[in-house]
C-alpha cells in the first residue's frame, strides 16, 4: 500500500511538471499566432483572449496524452536509473507488475481525454469558428480602435481616431480617407460619433471638420469645412458558420455517418485510445542502463509517439477519402500499437529471465 501511493504521487508530481511545460510551450505558441493575426489587421483585438481559450480546449487532449506518457516514462526511467528496478525484480515481481499502478494513474487522465476529444473540443472549434465570423461581420467604424490605422473590408476608406471621450459615445480627432469614383476625399473632425435612423441604417456623423478632394497626382483640389457630415456605414451580412465534421456532435457522427464524419469518428475516438495505449507502452520504453545515457530511450519513444500520431492522421484521412473501410481505420493502428506493446514487453522480460538464469 505505502509503495502504490509513493508510485502514485510520484506520478503525480511528474506529470504536473510536464502538463505545465506543455502548456506553456502551446499557450504561447497560439498566443504569439493570434497576436500576429491581431496586428496584420486580420483579427479584432478583444478576440484574443477568448480564441485562446478556445484553442486551448481544443490541443487540450493532445497535451493530456502526451503528459500520461512522459510523466510515466520519466518516473520509471528514473527507477532503471537509481537501481530501484533492480530491487524491484530480486523480490521477483516481473515487469507486468506495473501494469496496475500505471493504469490506475493513467485511466483517469484517459476519462478526461476522452471528453475533451468527443465532446468539448468539436464544442470549442465551433465556438472559435462563431467568434471569428462575428468579429468579421462587425461594421468597420466598430473595429477602430484609438490611435491605429483602420482600413474598412472594401479598402476604400481608412479610420483613425486619436482618443476617444469619457462617455466612450464619442471619439475626438478623427481622420477618414475615402476614394469614391477615382477621387481622393480627406476628412477630419474634431469629434465624431455613430447614429442609426429610423429605418436601421447606421451613420458616422462627423462634427467641426474639413473636407479635401481631388485627384491624386493632379493639383485640382477643393477645400470645405463642414459644421456635421455623415458617412453611411455598410452593413456586413453573416455568413455563417459552414458545417463541418471537426465541429459536428458526437451523436451526429454517428447520426450521420457520410465518409467525412467517420473520418471524424476514427480520429476522436483514437486520441483517448492512443493516450491508454501509450501509457502501456511506457512502460518497457523505460528501460535506462544505469552505466549508459537515457537518452536513446526518450528518442525512441519520441519517434513511437510521433508515428502513432500520423498513422492516427493516415488512417482518418483514408476512411474519410473512401480507401479503406471504417472498421480497418478504426481498429488496425491499435491493433499495429498492441503487437508493438506485446513484443517490446517479451523482449524486456526475456532479457531479464537471461540474466537471472545466469
Amino acid at each position: 500500500m505505502i509503495f502504490k501511493r509513493s508510485v502514485q504521487r510520484e506520478f503525480s508530481n511528474t506529470a504536473a511538471g510536464v502538463f505545465v511545460a506543455l502548456f506553456a510551450i502551446l499557450i504561447t505558441t497560439q498566443l504569439i499566432r493570434l497576436l500576429g493575426q491581431a496586428a496584420g489587421g486580420k483579427l479584432a483585438s478583444e478576440g484574443v483572449l477568448a480564441l485562446l481559450g478556445f484553442g486551448a480546449l481544443n490541443y487540450m487532449p493532445v497535451v493530456l496524452s502526451l503528459t500520461v506518457f512522459v510523466s510515466i516514462l520519466l518516473t520509471l526511467s528514473r527507477s532503471y536509473r537509481d537501481s530501484e528496478m533492480m530491487v524491484w525484480f530480486s523480490s521477483g515481481l516481473p515487469l507486468t507488475a506495473w501494469i496496475s499502478p500505471v493504469l490506475r494513474f493513467a485511466l483517469p487522465i484517459v476519462l478526461v481525454v476522452a471528453l475533451l476529444s468527443l465532446f468539448l473540443s468539436p464544442w470549442a472549434l465551433q465556438k472559435s469558428a462563431e467568434l471569428r465570423e462575428r468579429l468579421a461581420t462587425r461594421d468597420d467604424v466598430s473595429q477602430v480602435s484609438p490611435g491605429n490605422f483602420r482600413e474598412s473590408s472594401n479598402a476604400e476608406r481608412v479610420f483613425f481616431v486619436e482618443a476617444i471621450a469619457e462617455d466612450i459615445s464619442r471619439v475626438k480627432n478623427v481622420f477618414v480617407s475615402s476614394v469614391q469614383h477615382g477621387r481622393l476625399g480627406v476628412m477630419v473632425a474634431a469629434e465624431g460619433f455613430t447614429e442609426i435612423m429610423p429605418n436601421g441604417d447606421r451613420f458616422l456623423v462627423l462634427l467641426d471638420g474639413r473636407r479635401y478632394e481631388g485627384v491624386a497626382g493632379t493639383p485640382d483640389y477643393r477645400e470645405s469645412e463642414f459644421s456635421r457630415y455623415a458617412i453611411r456605414i455598410e452593413q456586413k451580412e453573416a455568413a455563417g458558420v459552414a458545417a463541418s465534421p471537426k465541429t459536428a456532435r458526437f451523436n451526429r457522427l454517428l447520426r450521420e455517418p457520410t465518409r467525412a464524419n467517420l473520418g471524424e469518428f476514427v480520429w476522436r475516438v483514437g486520441l483517448p485510445l492512443s493516450a491508454l495505449m501509450l501509457a502501456l507502452l511506457a512502460i518497457p520504453l523505460s528501460f535506462v542502463n544505469p552505466r549508459a545515457g537515457r537518452s536513446m530511450n526518450l528518442i525512441l519513444a519520441l519517434l513511437i509517439y510521433v508515428t502513432y500520431s500520423n498513422l492516427i492522421n493516415i488512417a482518418q484521412a483514408m476512411v474519410a477519402q473512401g480507401r479503406v473501410s471504417f472498421y480497418v481505420g478504426l481498429g488496425a493502428v491499435h491493433l499495429v500499437m498492441v503487437l508493438l506493446l506485446l513484443v517490446l514487453f517479451w523482449r524486456r522480460i526475456a532479457v531479464y529471465a537471461w540474466f537471472r538464469m545466469r
